[in-house]
């Protein structure tokens, strides 16, 4: 019952509240919408004081580290490949050195060591 009678005078305030916007609207233009530019550019003064005060200080989490730290590796390494790669274009090398350059393992690639002891028996599933 309690919720029954809250959720009422809460559409009758947002009611109230929107019937006042629209006469106000309509009876004094000027100074309704000198009013609403205010109330927007206090409230962006405040959330931009709010943001660089307590939100950018913030030291960013670990994973956002190693993400970082990722994408500078990445970029690093592109980088310098594709130097090498226009080099590579006006040389022509041997089939036996294509070959090798093909085998090479992707430096970017990183292998994560788990339990290999702990191998599952697929047939008994």
């Amino acid at each position: 019952m309690v919720r029954k009678t809250i959720s009422i005078l809460t559409f009758l305030i947002i009611g109230l509240a929107v019937v006042g916007l629209v006469s106000k609207l309509f009876t004094d233009t000027a100074n309704f919408l000198f009013t609403i530019l205010i109330v927007i550019g206090s409230s962006a003064a405040i959330f931009a004081v709010f943001y660089f005060v307590f939100l950018r200080n913030r030291a960013p989490s670990n994973d956002m580290k190693k993400y970082k730290k990722a994408v500078r590796q990445s970029k690093a390494k592109y980088k310098s490949d594709n130097i090498r790669n226009t080099k590579v274009v006006n040389k022509k090398q041997p089939d036996l050195i294509r070959k090798k350059r093909n085998k090479r393992t992707a430096t970017h690639l990183r292998v994560i060591e788990g339990n290999k002891s702990k191998r599952k028996d697929r047939a008994s599933l």
